[in-house]
C-alpha cells in the first residue's frame, strides 16, 4: 500500500487530509512518506468502498458519508475507528441505496 492508495481513499470518500489520518490512525508525515504499509485498515477500506463507489458513484458516496443514517453518520464511525459500524453502514447503503430525508416544514 502506498500514499497513492491513501489518496484514492481520500478522494473516493471526500475526506480531508486530517480526516484521512484520523480514519487510518496515522500522522500526516506517514502519508507523505508513504509509510502506510503497516495499516491494515487502508486496503480493507479501499475494498469495502470500491463496490459502493461503483454502484452508487463516488459523488453519492461522498454525500452519503456525511448524511445522517439509521445509526448515525458513517463519517463519525470511520473517524472513530468503528470499522464494523462503518461496514454495517455500507451494507445498509447497498441494501437501501442512498436516501435523503427532508425535515418537516
Amino acid at each position: 500500500m502506498t500514499s497513492t492508495a491513501a489518496a484514492v481513499l481520500m478522494d473516493r470518500l471526500g475526506l480531508s487530509a486530517d480526516e484521512l489520518c484520523r480514519a487510518l490512525g496515522i500522522d500526516p508525515l506517514s502519508v507523505i512518506a508513504g509509510d502506510v504499509d503497516d495499516k491494515p485498515q487502508l486496503p480493507i477500506l479501499l475494498a469495502l468502498t470500491e463496490e459502493a463507489a461503483e454502484r452508487a458513484g463516488e459523488e453519492v458516496l461522498r454525500r452519503w458519508l456525511r448524511a445522517n443514517g439509521p445509526h448515525g453518520r458513517p463519517v463519525d464511525h470511520l473517524l472513530a475507528g468503528e470499522y464494523a459500524a462503518f461496514e454495517d453502514d455500507l451494507a445498509g447503503l447497498a441494501e437501501r441505496g442512498f436516501i435523503l430525508r427532508g425535515g418537516r416544514r
